[in-house]
C-alpha cells in the first residue's frame, strides 16, 4: 500500500539565532510538527547579510539535531569541547540528551550558505542521557546512481538500490530514523518499501513532484506528510527535482517545549530553565 499525501505543510520565511534568515515547514507551530519530528529549517542564501551573525551559543536538551550542510562552511563549538567543521555535503547529528551548550557560526563572509536543520524528538526515557555529537564527512555518505538517472544520498537507515543494500553512517537509534536526499530527472520516478510503523515526510528542495497513486503534487519549499502505508512512490515534475524524505517510529509521548528545550511535562521545561540559569544544564 503506498503512503498518500495527506498535508501541505508551506515553508515560512523567518529568522533564528541572531537573524540568520530561513524557512520553516514543520515546527512553525504546535499543530505542525510530525512525530518524532520537531522541526525543519531550510537556509539559503548568496547574501552574507542573511547568514554571517550566525548562532552564538545557546543550550539544547531533550531532542537531536541534525544539521546538513549542502554548500557553505559553519563552525560548531560545544561545552565538552568539541569543535567540527560543515562544508559542502557534511552532517552533523548532534544528541542534545541531558543539556548541550553550543554555537554554530558562518566561516565565510559572501558566497552561498545552503543547508538544513531537522529537529528529532528523542524519547522520555533517553531525553536526560549524557550529550553526544558526530561529524559526518560528505565522504562517508554514500551515494547511490539510479538507472533512469539521477542518485540517492542515504545519511540515516539504509536503501535497497538495484539489489544492493546502501547503509548510511547513522544506524540503531530508538525512532529508527530514515534520513535521504534524493534526485531526480524530469519524469524520473523513485519507488521503495518504508516501514509501515514510520511516519514519513518528504520536502521538496528544487523543482516539484508527484506523490502516491493520486499523484498529488508537491512543490518546492514545502514539506508534504504522508499517510499510512508500507511503500512510497514519487515522480519528478521537472528536471534536477531534489527532495529530503525522513521517516521514523512516532514516540506517542507528550510534548512540552520551552524555546530549545523538548520534555515530557512542564514540571521537565522549568527544571531545564532552572538547570541553564544555574550553570549546570550540561553537567
Amino acid at each position: 500500500m503506498q503512503k498518500q499525501l495527506q498535508q501541505i505543510i508551506p515553508g515560512r520565511a523567518t529568522s533564528d539565532g541572531a537573524g540568520v534568515r530561513i524557512k520553516r515547514s514543520l515546527g512553525q507551530s504546535q499543530q505542525a510538527r510530525f512525530d518524532p519530528f520537531l522541526m525543519l529549517d531550510e537556509f539559503n542564501s548568496e547574501s552574507a547579510t542573511d547568514y554571517i551573525a550566525g548562532f552564538p551559543a545557546h543550550p539544547h536538551r531533550g531532542f537531536e539535531t541534525v544539521t546538513y550542510m549542502l554548500e557553505g562552511h559553519m563552525l560548531h563549538e560545544d561545552h565538552m569541547g568539541n569543535k567540527g567543521h560543515l562544508r559542502n555535503g557534511d552532517v552533523q547529528w548532534m544528541t542534545a540528551g541531558r543539556g548541550i551548550i553550543h554555537s554554530e557560526m558562518p566561516q565565510q563572509e559572501h558566497g552561498l550558505m545552503r543547508g538544513f536543520q531537522l529537529w528529532l524528538n528523542l524519547p522520555a526515557a533517553e531525553k536526560m542521557k549524557p550529550a553526544n555529537y558526530k561529524d559526518i564527512p560528505a565522504a562517508d555518505i554514500p551515494v547511490s546512481q539510479f538507472k533512469n538517472g539521477g542518485s540517492i544520498k542515504v545519511i540515516a537507515n539504509s536503501a535497497v538500490i538495484d539489489g544492493k543494500v546502501i547503509s548510511g553512517p547513522i544506524q540503531g537509534l530508538t525512532t529508527q530514523p530514515i534520513y535521504w536526499d534524493v534526485n531526480l530527472p524530469l519524469n524520473g520516478k523513485f519507488a521503495h518499501a518504508i516501514p509501515a510503523t514510520h511516519n514519513t515526510f518528504i520536502y521538496v528542495y528544487e523543482g516539484s513532484v508527484a506523490i502516491g497513486e493520486d499523484a498529488r503534487q508537491l512543490e518546492v519549499g514545502n514539506a508534504g506528510l504522508l499517510g499510512a502505508g508500507d511503500e512510497i512512490s514519487v515522480t519528478a515534475l521537472s528536471e534536477n527535482t531534489r527532495f529530503i524524505l525522513l521517516a521514523g517510529i512516532p514516540l506517542k509521548e507528550p510534548i512540552a517545549q520551552y524555546g530549545p528545550f523538548v520534555m515530557n511535562t512542564t514540571d521537565e521545561i522549568e527544571q531545564a530553565i532552572q538547570d541553564y540559569r544555574n550553570g549546570v544544564l550540561a553537567e
